[in-house]
């Protein structure tokens, strides 16, 4: 018969191979330190190496890195101010269009769609039973549906809403073809401005329906209309008619370059659309001449095409506040982290770190090689095996205590890999979550980085070199997934070029330096490495 002794010595390895085979990642931190309770094994946590990554404010922001775009100007204290501007080509739908005798425009009107809230309760309904609808003079009903932009920033001004002015400006620089490379701090020359529009925050969808029999005249999905100058499209494209300009696409997109979307309030916030939504349409009357000789003015339209097969560009202008700028003054250059022939590279350790998407900083983890010698020390001579390993983070409640919304989800790759962690892929089936985050809407937020797998393989390999220790550079950003399978696409493909978000974390102790690497107290808020592990 097994002594009850023994029983319990074997109980923590039987419910540790049900977590590994069922969840790998789970809540283990609680549970972990029941499992080791009692017996021979540790719930331990590690100081590491925090250190900020400057990426000199760059990143790819062309059509292949944007499947959102940001829009808007955004200031903070802490990281200052960001400005994204949206440049995208245009092209015709028909090319050689014919449009008519005497073709004089109406009006031209940009449709932008950006994301906006569906919660029951921020949206409003306005019905107006007694509307005459325009066209014929035909009694109506018309009911607006108005929602909230999704943004991040600021969106009131004291009590009231924040009134933004957004600028549609003609581009005046060649930008290129649709596969072209850019980088988010190419200038391209900006021309006359070619409309605007006070804009509130909200987007309506508006359904006009007769009186008589409730069919429908109009009906407009959520969108936001900006007015464009007639007078300049009526130059640029109606009196064109029949010029080689308008006769193919290469000629058209090196005569109306493009344009150009921005925002000019500093204080205010960004929001997001889908590039391809967006669309612009002429709405022009011509002369119609019926066979007995009488003219009548006809309304027609045209469209301009934004969406895919056009460049797309996002331009991203940072003004750093001075803490942010010497943080980033003193942080390790992203030429560095890509050099391969640098394997331990030189790096300053912070007791705050810096993350901000669109190309602002990045961080990196180390794990110092003393750590790494002493785990292996311990799996090769006390047979332990790891349970749970992660990287915990905790937000500078001293630095970023405002309400702006928290990161959620993190990019994660090690040095000079392309590819994404062994967890990643290894645990994936297993329930496997690389980010797992507590309290985000308080100060008292935190972050762990699964890395249980990785960090096995590290020390179970016995021809690894102790002496470089490991490094983990983390971005703010989400992976994106196949739209058919749910299969993430890699680790290049994610969403770091219009990720607006931003936080500062605690770093390392930085007036214990020597201490790097050795345990502390669990209940240490500086970044750290926590392992639970059980002898085998």
């Amino acid at each position: 018969m097994i002594k009850i002794k023994t029983l319990m010595k074997l109980l923590p390895f039987l419910l540790m191979g049900v977590i590994v085979l069922n969840s790998c990642e789970g809540d283990l931190d609680d549970l972990g330190s029941q499992l080791v309770e009692g017996a021979d094994g540790a719930d331990q946590a590690y100081s590491i190496i925090a250190y900020n990554i400057n990426n000199n404010d760059v990143i790819q922001s062309d059509a292949s890195k944007l499947d959102s775009v940001r829009i808007g100007n955004f200031e903070e204290d802490v990281f200052g101010s960001q400005k994204v501007s949206y440049l995208t080509q245009l092209r015709l739908d028909t090319y050689n269009p014919d449009f008519g005798k005497n073709p004089v425009i109406d009006s031209v009107v940009l449709t932008l769609k950006p994301r906006y809230a569906t919660a029951t309760d921020s949206i409003t309904t306005t019905t107006n039973e007694d509307y005459v609808y325009p066209d014929g003079s035909v009694a109506a009903k018309k009911v607006v549906t108005t929602y909230p932009v999704s943004k991040y920033g600021r969106t009131k001004n004291g009590k009231d809403k924040l009134i933004v002015n957004i600028k549609v400006n003609e581009v005046t620089d060649f930008m290129g073809g649709a596969s072209d490379s850019l980088s988010s701090n190419k200038a391209f020359a900006i021309g006359s401005q070619i409309g605007s529009k006070s804009f509130n925050g909200t987007v309506n969808s508006v359904v006009i329906t007769k009186d008589s029999d409730g069919s429908e005249l109009l009906n407009r999905s959520v969108s936001m209309r900006i007015k464009l100058d007639s007078a300049f499209f009526q130059n640029k494209i109606i009196a064109k008619q029949g010029n080689q300009v308008l006769k193919d696409a290469a000629s058209f997109i090196r005569y109306f370059k493009g344009i150009s979307i921005s925002v000019d309030e500093p204080k205010g916030y960004l929001f997001s659309m889908a590039p391809n939504d967006a669309g612009i349409v002429i709405y022009y009357k011509n002369d119609v001449t019926a066979t007995d000789g009488t003219v009548t003015r006809t309304k027609a339209q045209t469209t301009l095409n934004l969406g895919s097969g056009n460049t797309h560009f996002s331009h991203i202008v940072f003004n750093k506040s001075s803490d942010y700028s010497n943080a980033m003054t003193a942080a390790t250059n992203v030429k560095d982290l890509d050099n391969p022939l640098v394997p331990q590279y030189t790096v300053n350790p912070a007791s705050k770190i810096y993350m901000q998407g669109m190309g602002g900083s990045s961080i990196g983890l180390r794990i110092p090689a003393g750590t790494i010698l002493a785990l292996k020390k311990l799996y090769k001579e006390n047979k332990v095996g790891i349970v749970s390993a992660k990287l915990r983070l905790f937000n500078d409640d001293i630095t970023w205590k405002n309400s702006y919304r928290k990161p959620s989800s993190l990019i994660v790759r090690q040095n000079n890999e392309t590819g994404f962690l062994p967890d990643m892929t290894e645990l994936a089936s297993a329930g496997y979550s690389l980010i797992k985050t507590a309290n985000l809407s308080t100060e008292n937020a935190s972050y762990d980085i699964g890395i249980t797998a990785s960090l096995k393989k590290i020390i179970e390999d016995e021809t690894y070199d102790v002496t470089k220790g490991k490094d983990f550079i983390v971005n703010v950003g989400s992976y994106l997934s196949d739209a058919s399978t749910g299969l993430l696409l890699g680790q290049a493909y994610n969403d770091r070029a219009y990720n607006p978000y931003r936080i500062v974390l605690k770093g390392t102790d930085i007036n214990n330096l020597g201490n790097a690497g050795e345990k502390i107290l669990n209940t240490s808020k500086v970044a750290q490495l926590r392992i639970i592990y059980t002898k085998k």
